[in-house]
């Protein structure tokens, strides 16, 4: 109880101030392409919606045809006189075999990448849920499938950081609250003597090691292309009302009802972490918090601790071994 009544999740959770960047003071975003993975549904239909608004060229990236194509015309109908471009990309985040093709159509395509928002994931599916290469669901589709999406990807972003302006080319990953209440004290994520995660009984445990191992992939994807104009955080969009919560229980939804905020909230959290220029300018900012805000130092001490550790360098050499034939 007190860990769930610490600061950093009353903070997260309760009074929180109004977004500083909303649809109303987005700058232009003529000629700038983006990618939202599950850009089709709850938050991150909300975020393209936002960016076609201002003149974006915007990719829904996505395994639903149907879903994006429906989105994708209820978003224009709403805003007609817009600029924009709006496109599908078929991706399969639960099959590494196949992202590797979903790249090639995009670079087909286009010849710059401004910002790549991993939006897409899963919350609590059935226990023992599988990816096609056999991993645990949440940690292939959560983790692994954004980890070699944002690999094959990096060369145009960096291409694209060159001539783009300072600290405006990015990647975005998702994390969550759960980092702070469902993750495993000691790191927030447990590696096996193999070196890949360890799987727990409880879904919600694996859920929550899976968010912070998307603050991992944030800091080391800083780390590594930073010098090369790249940034990188991760960010808890907040809880949302959304279709991640159809694999929950009536008992742990009403218990988390008075919680909840509509999906636009969480759309304004990644808008912040995707174009606020406080992220562009300040490079110690590495989680952001809703509705974009710095929540680097209140990610829990034992996360931060793990980090200075070498567990993230850890994590990251274990999603580049298990993806690195399908690149």
């Amino acid at each position: 109880m007190a860990k769930f009544l610490s600061k950093a999740v009353w903070t997260q959770c309760y009074r929180i101030p109004e977004p500083p960047l909303t649809e109303k003071n987005l700058p232009d975003q003529d000629g700038r392409v983006h990618i939202v993975t599950g850009g089709y549904a709850g938050v991150g239909r909300k975020l393209s919606a936002i960016l076609y608004g201002k003149g974006a060229t915007v990719y829904i990236a996505g395994r639903s045809e149907q879903k994006a194509e429906d989105a994708m015309s209820q978003i224009k109908e709403e805003h007609a006189s817009s600029s924009g471009h709006l496109h599908f990309l078929l991706l399969d985040l639960n099959d590494l075999s196949t992202i590797k093709a979903s790249v090639q159509n995009f670079l087909s395509k286009e010849t710059r990448l401004d910002v790549l928002v991993n939006n897409a994931g899963v919350m609590f599916p059935p226990k023992g849920s599988k990816t096609t290469q056999g991993h645990d669901l949440q940690f292939g589709t959560n983790m692994l499938g954004p980890f070699l999406f944002t690999k094959l990807l990096m060369p145009i972003m960096v291409e694209t950081a060159k001539t783009a302006a300072p600290g405006s080319v990015r990647v975005t990953w998702a994390a969550s609250l759960a980092i702070q209440i469902l993750s495993p004290n000691g790191g927030g994520l447990v590696l096996d003597e193999s070196g890949a995660p360890k799987i727990f009984d409880s879904q919600q445990t694996n859920y929550g090691q899976t968010k912070v191992g998307n603050v991992f992939l944030a800091v080391k994807t800083q780390e590594l292309f930073g010098s090369q104009g790249i940034r990188s955080v991760s960010f808890n969009p907040g809880n949302l009302k959304t279709e991640l919560q159809r694999h929950s229980s009536g008992l742990m939804m009403k218990v988390a009802e008075p919680m909840l905020y509509p999906a636009i909230f969480g759309a304004y959290t990644e808008l912040y972490s995707g174009w606020s220029e406080e992220i562009g300018a300040d490079k110690s900012i590495t989680y952001v918090m809703p509705w974009g805000r710095d929540g680097t130092d209140l990610v829990r001490s034992d996360i931060q601790k793990a980090i200075g550790n070498g567990l993230a360098d850890k994590v990251w050499d274990w999603c580049e071994l298990e993806t690195t034939k399908y690149s």
